[in-house]
This record gives structure tokens, C-alpha cells and sequence, in this order.
């Protein structure tokens, strides 16, 4: 339901709009000035305003450009209401940033097809921030595990390894490969092969603490960042992971497998590790060792 903010200092022209809105499905919030009006503005998912030009603490235009100088999470439409109708006056409205306008004394059909458009635009709107995020998602995660894909593990990576130089905290990063997948692609097929990958990628977000970022870095390997953990936690966290895809059998199509990872981490925290790629680079590293060891193992670089 559209919410409607009225904001009109005088009483009898408040009740009509009151009256015609909850008759034509509107849920309202009512005020009976600019400074209560901005109040709820702030605090409300308020999508279309009808605003009276003249009121008491603050006038329609300014509290139009208070509105439309703040970021909003979605679109607020503003109809204007106002005795004025001299051109001066509706232009300096517009450049407030209303987006219609009324005069009083209003007509009832006027006002209902006036907020008919105003609920068109906001769909609208609503439409194109629902692309927005859409195409945002399909940027930035693996379409397939919906994990973060390897560009976005990499930049969240470079905003931790940032963040740990300032406040001078260590950050891990932990690299997971799935033991014989590719044998398990040839023997069982690509379908099953995908199946084992989302289920795999449920279980080590499922593991996580909140905080801690994961992705799919290529094809059956996985990167997770531990922002403010040292290696020794890293490594407990790391074994964590790898118990947690080991525990229970991955129920496919092809049957009940048995998946195992093998694990590498690596820490800021060491002097040779003091960059983004060294960390990269020393955690795969760890985890080659790890399948060199007889895999289904963690080892730290």
C-alpha cells in the first residue's frame, strides 16, 4: 500500500484529503506543519507527499528542498497544494524540487488522478531499483552458488587488508579446494558436479561467522576472508570449515558422495605476507600443500 504523508495546517482541508485518500486505498500519516512533516519524512517510508505551500515552522518550499537535498532509499513524489497559481510562483515551486501541484480550492477527480500519477512513477522507480539490484547481483556474485564471485572476494579482500593497516589488526585468508572433482564431474556428470558446489558453498557460509566474507575464486576452489584473525584462529576456523563439509554425506542425484576439501591459510599478521597478493599467493600455496599431505586436511602458511 502507497503511504501517503498530508502535511496541511488547516483543518477542514485535512479531513477532505484525509477522507478521499483512506476512501481511495492510501494508508496516510497526517501533520499540521513543515517541521512535524520533515519528522516523519525521516523516520517513515513515506512515497508521495501532499504538501500545503503556506504552513506554520516550515513552508512547503523549503521543506521541498530539505526533501530533496537528503538521499532517500526509494523515490518521494511531491504534490504541492497552494492558493498561488501565478507562474512565478509554480515555477520557484518546481525548483524546489516539486514534482505536481495543486490549487485550492482543489477538485476531488483532480486530486485522485494527480496521485494516480504519482503511483505510476513510484512503481516505476521501484521497477528500475529492483533492475538496479538485479543487475548489481549478477555483477557481483556466482550465479551458481550465489556466493561473491572472484572479482567482489578480491575487493572485499583489498577493504579488509585496508582496514587491518589502520587499525593495525591482522586478516586471513583461507583457500578451499574440493578433493577429486573433476572426478566426480566424470563419473557422476556436471549436474552432480554443480549439486556438490552449492551444497558445499551452503555449508562454509553456514559456518562462518558473521563477518567473514567467502566466494567462489574458479571452477571448485573457494576463498574466505577473516577480517581481525590471526593465523592461529584462522586455523581453527579453517578446520571448522573442513569438518563441516566433511560431517555428512552430500545428497545428489547420482546418490549419497562422500566430499572432502583440502584447506590453506594465510595471515597478515606475517612479516611476509604484507600484501594483498602475498596473501593470495601463500594461502593457495598452503592449500597445494594440504593436497600433497593426502588432502581432507588444513594446513597454514
Amino acid at each position: 500500500m502507497i503511504q501517503v504523508l498530508i502535511a496541511e495546517d488547516d483543518k477542514l482541508c485535512r479531513t477532505i484529503l484525509e477522507k478521499n485518500l483512506r476512501k481511495w486505498g492510501y494508508e496516510i500519516i497526517s501533520t499540521k506543519d513543515g517541521k512535524e512533516a520533515w519528522k516523519v519524512i525521516q523516520e517513515k517510508n513515506i512515497q508521495i507527499a501532499i504538501l500545503d505551500w503556506i504552513m506554520p515552522k516550515m513552508d512547503g518550499v523549503e521543506l521541498c528542498k530539505k526533501i530533496r537535498g537528503q538521499k532517500w532509499d526509494g523515490y518521494i513524489y511531491l504534490i504541492m497544494l497552494t492558493v498561488r497559481s501565478k507562474q512565478i510562483d509554480i515555477r520557484k515551486g518546481f525548483a524546489a524540487g516539486v514534482d505536481d501541484y495543486i490549487t485550492k480550492p482543489f477538485d476531488t477527480h483532480e486530486l485522485k488522478a494527480r496521485l494516480q500519477t504519482g503511483k505510476r512513477i513510484i512503481g516505476l522507480q521501484n521497477q528500475l531499483l529492483d533492475s538496479q539490484k538485479m543487475l548489481q547481483e549478477i555483477a557481483t556474485h556466482d550465479t551458481l552458488t550465489n556466493l561473491l564471485n572472484r572479482y567482489e572476494i578480491l575487493n572485499v579482500l583489498t577493504d579488509e587488508f585496508h582496514r587491518s593497516l589502520r587499525e593495525n589488526k591482522p586478516v586471513s585468508t583461507v583457500m578451499l579446494d574440493i578433493d577429486f572433482f573433476k572426478k566426480i564431474n566424470d563419473s557422476y556428470g556436471h549436474d552432480v558436479g554443480d549439486e556438490v558446489l552449492v551444497e558445499v558453498a551452503s555449508r562454509l557460509t553456514g559456518t562462518l561467522r558473521r563477518y567473514d566474507k567467502v566466494g567462489r575464486y574458479g571452477g571448485d576452489e573457494f576463498l574466505a576472508i577473516l577480517p581481525g584473525c590471526d593465523l592461529r584462529n584462522a586455523k581453527r576456523i579453517a578446520e571448522r570449515l573442513r569438518r563441516a563439509v566433511c560431517k555428512d554425506r552430500i545428497h545428489t542425484e547420482a546418490g549419497q558422495l562422500y566430499v572432502t576439501i583440502s584447506v590453506g591459510c594465510a595471515s597478515s599478521e606475517s612479516q611476509s605476507h604484507k600484501s594483498i597478493e602475498y596473501l593470495v599467493k601463500f594461502s593457495d600455496k598452503a592449500m597445494y600443500h594440504a593436497k600433497n599431505m593426502g588432502r581432507n586436511c588444513v594446513i597454514a602458511s
